[in-house]
């Protein structure tokens, strides 16, 4: 289904239409993928839940509408909670990128969000040094990746099939149990858009909500893989430490795909977190 919001057509898909509370899912990849992997991981919790996912300003299949910035996408998602027409408190459940966003929309609109969830993200752009550093020590595992690659991943790329190329080479470092051919398939049927990505990173170190991560009033839950390479536990502890009262859950064994790897686990905990 599309919804016009904020002079952008967006794709998204809803479950559980007759449950009363909104829980909207922010997916992850700044221009690259769609909402489709995570509304069908969190699908089971459409039994309880109004489930709202949607392919973000620029990637998927929803318009390429600049502005391409971390302000125009929170914007978006409080676009998409008015859309709800009953005014009502959502939850909001973000992983990695989306979980930036996330934590930004929670900021900005501390009195819209009762409960928020963040999967494997990060309170400021400092987390690629470490990321880096994961990569270099876990470089046997992709080996056909590069230090380069590495580096444009959190810059820019020269097309969408650099990106969707880069994106398959690094995909080993994801998770603990790889399936190449999963992957390839994956890969294949992905959403890759290179200006997307060019410009949410255009001015990343604008991104840094460290200090601000007080003003967040929703109950928090953060969740995260305890080999997670690209946004590392140390990220979400900083997240846990400064949002008053939030609770982390460290998922051992898995890495930035906890949801996938270990999603009965983590759908149950995150039932339990929605109902208090």
């Amino acid at each position: 289904m599309w919804i016009e919001i904020n002079n952008a057509r967006l794709r998204y898909s809803i479950a559980g239409e007759n449950n009363d509370q909104p829980l909207i899912v922010l997916h992850g990849g700044r221009g690259i993928g769609d909402h489709e992997g995570d509304f069908n991981n969190y699908l089971p919790l459409a039994s309880d839940y109004r489930l709202i996912a949607y392919d973000q300003r620029g990637c998927g299949c929803s318009s390429l509408e600049p502005p391409f910035t971390f302000q125009q996408l929170t914007d978006d998602v409080e676009g998409i909670r008015q859309s709800l027409g009953d005014n009502r408190k959502i939850a909001l459940l973000g992983g990695s990128f989306g979980g930036m966003i996330a934590l930004c929309y929670a900021i900005k609109y501390p009195d819209k969000v009762s409960h928020l969830i963040l999967r494997g993200t990060a309170p400021s752009y400092h987390h690629e040094k470490e990321a880096v550093d994961n990569f270099l020590a876990r470089l046997h595992k992709a080996t056909s990746a590069s230090p380069a690659m590495v580096k444009k991943l959190f810059s820019e790329t020269e097309d969408d099939l650099e990106l969707r190329l880069i994106w398959l080479a690094l995909m080993p470092l994801y998770y603990e149990e790889f399936d190449a051919d999963a992957a390839l398939a994956r890969t294949r049927r992905m959403h890759f858009h290179a200006e997307t990505h060019k410009a949410l990173f255009l001015n990343k170190e604008d991104y840094d909500v460290r200090d601000e991560l007080g003003k967040i009033k929703a109950k928090t839950l953060v969740i995260v893989g305890e080999q997670d390479w690209i946004c590392p536990p140390s990220q979400s502890r900083i997240i846990a430490e400064k949002i008053p009262n939030a609770e982390l859950l460290l998922f051992e064994n898995c890495n930035h795909a906890v949801h996938v790897e270990a999603r009965e686990e983590v759908n149950a905990a995150i039932r339990q977190f929605l109902r208090t």
